[in-house]
C-alpha cells in the first residue's frame, strides 16, 4: 500500500469516528435554562406548549418548552411527572413521547466498523513492511541484509590509474566470472576471496567498483558495520541472508568495505566470548567456507587494518589472496591526476608531470581532493580554468591547512617564527638526504602552527637508511637550535618538533635497530589493548634495558642537536638573510629561498 492510500484511510477513520461522536452528542444539548424560569414563565402566562422526552431512567427527561417571547427553551427535569402535573394545573398543552429505542447502528454497528478499520491498515501496513515495501520496512526487516545490489556498474578499469598491477590480479577475477569454463577445464579453482589492503583513500573500494562495472555481474554491496546491531543475533541473520541472497544471483560479487569492524581478532577486548560481533563473524566465516557448498560466490573485502583481522579469516579457502593497495608512485599520481582532470580546463602554466613529481606520498584520494580544491579556487574568482597558482596554493591548503591571514602577530612572535622557520628550511637544503624546500612561510595556520617549512621530497623512497633519518631528524631541529643561537633562549614553538624528533629516534632504537644496543626489536607495541587485542599486556624489556633505550634516544638526538647548531652557525648570515625576507612578504617560494645560497 502507497503512502497517499495509508492517508486516506486514515482520514476516513477520522471522519467516522467524528461522525460517532457528533451523533451521540446531538441530543445531549446544554441550556442554562431551568425549572425556575419555566414556573417563572408560567405565571407570567408566556408558555404556550410543553413537550416531554422521557429518558430511560425514568422519571427523568428533557422538557422542550414553548414560549411567546423567548421561542423554544429547554432544560434537563430529575422528575418529568412533577412538570406534567404543574403545567396541566395550569391549563397547558403536554405532549409525552415515548422513551426512545437504543440507536442499533451507533450502539454496535459503527464501533465494530471503526475497530475492523482499524485492524485492516495496521494489518495491511505490516504485510506491507514485511514485503519490504514503505516507510516503516526497517522495523520488520532488523535480520535483513542492508546490501545494495548493483546490476549495471559504469566504473571501469578505464577509471582507475596508477595501480597496474593490482588491476592485472583482479583482472583474473573478471575473466573468470566472464568465462569460467576456461578455468575449470584445467582444473582451476578461482579465489573464494580477494582481501584489499592498503592506507585510506589509495583506491580500494574504487577497485570493487571497477570489478563490478567490468564483469557485468549482480554487485553486492555493503559495510562491515552494516552487519552488526544492538539486538543479539542480528548480525548473523544478516549474513545469512546477505548469502542466500547471493546464491540467487550467482555468479555474482559481495564486496564488504571496512571489513574491520566485523572480522576483528576473537576473543580479545572487552567484547568476550558471546559477544554481538563474535557471533557475526563466527556466521561469515561458516558462510565463506564452511560445510555447505558455496559455488560461484566472489568475497572482495577492503581493510586499512589488516593487522587486527581474526586469523581464521585470513587463512587460504577464504580469503585466497590478498592485494596490497599502495600508493601510487610519481608515474602513477601523473596518470591519476589526468583521469581526474578529464573535466577541469587546465591552462597552459599547468604542468601535471612537475605537480606529480611535488606530491609524493600523496594518493587517488589526495591527488584528486588537491584538484578539486584548486578548481574551487579557479572557480571563486570568476575563472574558467585552473592556472598553477591555483594547484599551488591548494597544495598548501591540502598539506598544511588554511593561512589565518586575519590573525594579529606582534613583531617579537614574527621573529622568532621567522628565524625558526629559517632554521628548518636551512638545513633541509643544506643536508642532501633530506629533500627539497617547497615554501616557507610565517603565516598562521588551521592547525594552530604559528609559520610552516614545506618540504618536497625528490625522489619516492621505499627505504630510509640510518643517516636519511639522521638528518631529517636534524631539520626537525633546526628550529630549536635556531632559536637558541639567536635568541639565547627557547620558546614553546618547537613543542611538536621535539615530540616527532623523540618518535623518530625512540624507533631507530627499539624497531631498526640502528643504535649501539644491536638488532634487537624493543618496541613492545604498547596500543595493541587499543585495537582489540590482549588487554594485560606483559612488557618486553626489562627496567635496566628500558634505561638504556632512554640514554640511547637522547644520545640521538643530541649528537643530532649539535650537529644542527653547528651547521647553523656556518651560515648565520643566510639565516638573518631569510628571517629578513620572511618578516617582510610573510612567504617566500621555493626560488625564493635558493637564490639566498647563490
Amino acid at each position: 500500500m502507497k503512502k497517499q492510500n495509508y492517508s486516506f484511510v486514515f482520514l476516513v477513520i477520522m471522519l467516522l469516528l467524528a461522525a460517532a461522536i457528533w451523533l451521540s452528542f446531538s441530543t445531549r444539548q446544554t441550556s442554562n435554562y431551568s425549572q425556575a424560569d419555566f414556573e417563572e414563565a408560567v405565571a407570567e402566562n408566556d408558555v404556550v406548549t410543553v413537550v416531554i422526552d422521557q429518558n430511560k431512567e425514568v422519571p427523568t427527561g428533557t422538557i422542550q418548552v414553548t414560549t411567546k417571547n423567548h421561542g423554544v427553551r429547554q432544560f434537563h427535569a430529575t422528575d418529568v411527572r412533577e412538570i406534567e402535573n404543574y403545567a396541566k394545573e395550569h391549563n397547558i398543552a403536554v405532549r409525552i413521547n415515548d422513551v426512545p429505542e437504543d440507536n442499533w447502528f451507533l450502539m454496535y454497528v459503527l464501533p465494530a466498523l471503526v475497530v475492523l478499520i482499524i485492524f485492516v491498515f495496521f494489518y495491511t501496513g505490516m504485510m506491507n513492511a514485511q514485503s519490504g515495501g514503505g516507510g516503516n520496512s526497517r522495523m520488520m526487516n532488523f535480520g535483513k541484509s542492508r546490501a545494495q545490489l548493483v546490476r549495471d556498474c559504469k566504473t571501469t578499469f578505464a577509471d582507475v590509474a596508477g595501480l597496474k598491477e593490482e588491476k592485472e590480479d583482479l583482472d583474473e577475477i573478471v575473466d573468470f566470472l566472464r568465462k569460467p569454463e576456461k578455468y575449470t577445464e584445467v582444473g582451476a579453482r578461482i579465489p573464494k576471496g580477494i582481501l584489499l589492503e592498503g592506507q585510506p583513500g589509495t583506491g580500494k573500494t574504487l577497485l570493487a567498483k571497477a570489478i563490478a562495472g567490468e564483469a557485468k555481474v549482480p554487485f553486492f554491496s555493503i559495510s562491515g558495520s552494516d552487519f552488526v546491531e544492538m539486538f543479539v543475533g542480528v548480525g548473523a541473520s544478516r549474513v545469512r541472508d546477505l548469502f542466500s541472497e547471493a546464491k540467487k544471483n550467482s555468479p555474482c560479487i559481495i564486496f564488504i568495505d571496512e571489513i574491520d569492524a566485523v572480522a576483528r581478532r576473537r576473543g580479545t577486548g572487552m567484547g568476550g566470548g558471546h559477544d554481538e560481533r563474535e557471533q557475526t563473524l563466527n556466521q561469515l566465516l561458516v558462510e565463506m567456507d564452511g560445510f555447505g557448498p558455496n559455488e560461484g560466490i566472489i568475497v572482495l573485502a577492503a581493510t586499512n587494518r589488516v593487522d587486527i583481522l581474526d586469523p581464521a579469516i585470513l587463512r587460504p579457502g577464504r580469503f585466497d589472496r590478498k592485494i596490497t593497495v599502495s600508493p601510487p608512485d610519481v608515474q602513477g599520481r601523473e596518470d591519476i591526476l589526468k583521469v581526474h582532470a578529464k573535466n577541469k580546463p587546465l591552462g597552459e602554466d599547468v604542468d601535471l608531470k612537475e605537480v606529480a613529481r611535488t606530491t609524493a606520498g600523496f594518493t587517488g584520494a589526495d591527488l584528486e581532493n588537491l584538484l578539486n580544491e584548486a578548481a574551487i579556487k579557479a572557480a571563486k574568482e570568476a575563472r574558467k580554468y585552473l592556472n598553477a597558482e591555483d594547484i599551488k596554493k591548494s597544495f598548501i591548503k591540502v598539506g598544511i591547512g588554511t593561512e589565518k591571514r586575519s590573525h594579529i602577530i606582534s613583531d617579537r612572535d614574527k621573529k622568532i617564527t621567522a628565524y625558526h622557520e629559517s632554521g628548518h628550511a636551512i638545513l633541509m637544503h643544506l643536508l642532501p638526504l633530506t629533500g627539497s624546500v617547497y615554501t616557507v612561510s610565517i603565516i598562521p595556520t588551521g592547525d594552530g602552527a604559528a609559520g610552516y617549512m614545506m618540504p618536497v621530497p625528490d625522489n619516492d623512497d621505499w627505504h630510509m637508511t640510518k643517516e636519511q633519518i639522521r638528518q631529517r631528524l636534524m631539520v626537525t631541529l633546526g628550529g630549536r637550535v635556531a632559536e637558541e643561537i639567536i635568541f639565547g633562549d627557547v620558546t614553546t614553538g618547537a613543542s611538536s618538533d621535539i615530540k616527532k624528533a623523540t618518535k623518530n629516534a625512540r624507533s631507530m632504537v627499539t624497531r631498526f635497530g640502528m643504535s649501539s644496543l644491536g638488532l634487537i626489536c624493543y618496541d613492545d607495541d604498547d596500543d595493541e589493548v587499543f585495537i582489540g587485542r590482549d588487554l594485560a599486556h606483559a612488557k618486553t624489556t626489562s627496567e635496566s634495558k628500558a634505561a638504556e633505550i632512554d640514554a640511547e634516544v637522547k644520545r640521538i638526538i643530541d649528537e643530532c642537536h649539535d650537529e644542527a647548531k653547528r651547521i647553523l652557525e656556518a651560515n648565520m648570515d643566510i639565516m638573518h638573510r631569510c628571517a629578513a625576507l620572511l618578516i617582510e612578504k610573510e612567504r617566500i617560494s621555493r626560488e625564493e629561498f635558493e637564490a639566498l645560497f647563490v
